[in-house]
């Protein structure tokens, strides 16, 4: 996923000379496709991620657009200030590239875990906050947020993952992507590499008897609110799935958008880490097991709550 953005931002500094990309040296095998066609566009300002957000900010505010890379939590929750302060507060032009969300890097710990990122980035008045599910969708969110003027994050999985998508073609980013027909039952909203244990849980459903439908939600924030209202509308349950709290983050945005319709809605069902830290050392797929985000650790939860339904 990480390269395909990359590459597609090469592409992108072909065309504007506008294009610069920050690092706090790391990632060189990824971005060193970048740094050989534009070294005076290449910034590696040390390991210092703060600084490396306020340098972004001074280069975004002389006319550049400006993008900053880094791994899990640092070009996040480790700049928060500088972001909230330099980044957002004068609507620059940066854009945030983090990659390893969620589980990534989890055998690494606790502090290598991206798992309330989404919910302070959502948090930031006039940020935009994408979390692609695909190396399609990454492409495509890096070129929406170049189009886009002001700040914006763009969440990533580490690498390797699978393409979902058959088309290597995306209208708009901003709205939900199916990856299945919606459900007349229940209707899945997963972002990040998650979506791939949204598949697998439809498949488990359908052998169920259950009609389920499953959408990638690339985009948090702005989010797709009507599409999510008349999914709302359609079914009996909503399911969101990610790899990060449930609070503030795609659970909790689908919370805020369905609490608003006036009449007869699906219920709302989270997956996603409940108010704990993630102590636990391990894969990204023992994690998931392990917290309760994988399709198979939901699924008794899910088929109870329909139950209650019926």
């Amino acid at each position: 996923m990480r390269n395909h953005a990359i590459r597609k931002l090469t592409d992108i500094a072909e065309k504007d000379e506008r294009i610069m990309l920050v690092c706090a040296d790391l990632g060189y095998n990824v971005l060193n496709i970048f740094e050989e066609k534009f070294p005076e566009r290449y910034v590696n300002v040390g390991i210092a991620e703060q600084n490396m957000t306020a340098v972004a900010t001074g280069l975004a505010l002389e006319g550049n657009i400006v993008f900053t890379y880094s791994i899990g939590n640092f070009p996040t929750l480790r700049c928060m200030e500088q972001i909230r302060n330099d980044v957002c507060y004068h609507n620059a032009n940066v854009k945030i590239l983090s990659v390893g969300g969620g589980f990534a890097y989890g055998d690494l710990g606790m502090s290598h875990h991206a798992t309330e990122d989404i919910a302070m980035m959502r948090a930031l008045p006039a940020m935009r906050v994408y979390v692609p599910a695909d190396p399609i969708e990454a492409a495509a969110c890096i070129e929406e947020v170049y189009e886009k003027e002001g700040p914006a994050f763009v969440r990533m999985a580490k690498g390797g993952e699978p393409f979902l998508h058959n088309s290597r073609a995306i209208e708009n980013i901003s709205d939900l992507q199916p990856m299945a027909d919606a459900g007349s039952d229940i209707n899945i909203l997963a972002c990040g590499s998650v979506v791939s244990e949204g598949i697998r849980l439809k498949e488990m459903l359908d052998a169920h008897g259950y009609s389920v439908g499953v959408y990638s939600v690339p985009c948090i924030k702005p989010a797709a609110e009507e599409i999510i209202k008349n999914l709302a509308r359609s079914c009996r349950l909503l399911v969101t799935m990610e790899e990060h709290t449930i609070i503030g983050g795609l659970g909790g945005m689908v919370a805020e958008v369905i609490s608003e319709i006036h009449g007869i809605h699906a219920a709302l069902f989270r997956v996603g880490l409940r108010d704990t830290y993630t102590g636990v050392v391990g894969s990204q797929v023992f994690l998931r097991d392990c917290y309760g985000l994988s399709a198979k650790s939901c699924y008794q939860s899910i088929l109870n709550r329909m139950e209650k339904l019926d």
